[in-house]
């Protein structure tokens, strides 16, 4: 004789059939994406990395949330870059970005030819680099911002001269090690001679060159300073740089602001917080299923001019208004 189904037992059956059936996903925790962010700088130097944060949020991902970040800093040091890299790919993270130069980015290629790698605008030109195909199609796991840097050492010269309009013999100091280095310094030597400037070169290879230099330059006596496209050895004396520059009464420019907040006179370069909050831009398009493969490469869309007027009143400068008038930023 069959037994009847009471309705509590009825409803005591769909609830443990609920409890069983409940999607997996609602019991596992959704993966929490992880970039990792390879750096020339370190720590303590990083005032950079706010702004990819930033962008990051406006997008809607928060740190510690709902995306993770794995930092490795190389302080300066370009070998260090290939074993950090190699550490990223091996944590097996869903981007890296490159936040430094070629070689920086070289050693993110180098590492992975899989994971996607974003640029963040700090190298030379990524197609004479083999980084990318061309700049509309990168065609492999890079893609990202491109540099104009070298390709600004003219018009950086020019404002330079509008701005210390006595400006005759200026002394340029180059790190020949950084690809970009050779068409920036074309590009300056192309400019200097309808702008009546004589131009003394020197190169610098190692942080012992400076005192060196800086005595050569003081036998020379330029009266400007022209210093090219900062790489990790530019940009770990760029205090040193600005504070003989000002000490040997030298107006001086740069193509970085953070040169001029160390004491640099100006600078003239593409802006790099808005490179930085773009970087953003990239990361969410590959979280969200596009290929690096296939995301145009950009060239900065933004351009900055900041002068420092601390500097110009310690070296008795006086900047014309027509230049003040077009600066983004005036440290005063």
């Amino acid at each position: 004789m069959k037994k009847k189904i009471t309705g509590f037992a009825l409803s005591f059956l769909c609830a443990l059939l609920f409890a069983v059936q409940v999607p997996a996903d609602a019991q596992q925790p959704k993966k929490v994406p992880r970039i990792g962010y390879l750096s020339p700088l370190s720590p303590s130097t990083d005032n950079r990395s706010e702004a990819f944060r930033q962008g990051l949020s406006e997008l809607g991902y928060i740190e510690g949330q709902n995306i993770a970040i794995e930092y490795r800093y190389t302080e300066g040091n370009v070998d260090r870059a290939s074993a950090h890299a190699t550490e990223l790919a091996r944590l097996k993270v869903d981007v890296i970005v490159a936040a430094g130069g070629d070689r920086w980015i070289q050693a993110a290629k180098n590492a992975t030819s899989t994971i996607p790698i974003v640029m963040m605008g700090q190298g030379s030109d990524p197609v004479a680099a083999g980084f990318v195909e061309s700049l509309a199609r990168p065609g492999g796991n890079i893609t990202g911002l491109s540099n104009l840097t070298n390709q600004l050492g003219g018009k950086r010269l020019e404002v330079f001269k509008e701005a210390v309009t006595k400006l005759s013999r200026v002394g340029v100091l180059y790190d020949a090690a950084i690809p970009s280095s050779a068409g920036e310094m074309k590009e300056v030597q192309t400019a200097a001679r309808p702008l009546g400037l004589t131009l003394q070169t020197w190169e610098i290879k190692g942080a012992d060159d400076f005192d060196n230099v800086f005595t050569e330059i003081g036998k020379q006596r330029p009266n400007g300073l022209y210093v090219a496209i900062a790489g990790a050895l530019m940009t770990a004396n760029q205090k040193r740089i600005a504070g003989f520059a000002l000490k040997s009464r030298l107006p001086s420019m740069y193509g970085n602001r953070a040169a001029v907040d160390a004491g640099g006179l100006m600078s003239y370069a593409a802006d790099l917080v808005d490179r930085y909050r773009r970087t953003a831009y990239y990361v969410d398009k590959i979280l969200k299923g596009a290929k690096p493969a296939d995301l145009p490469v950009e060239q900065p869309r933004k351009f900055e001019l900041v002068i420092n007027l601390k500097t110009a009143k310690a070296l008795n400068l006086i900047i014309p208004q027509s230049v003040l008038y077009r600066a983004d930023k005036v440290i005063r």
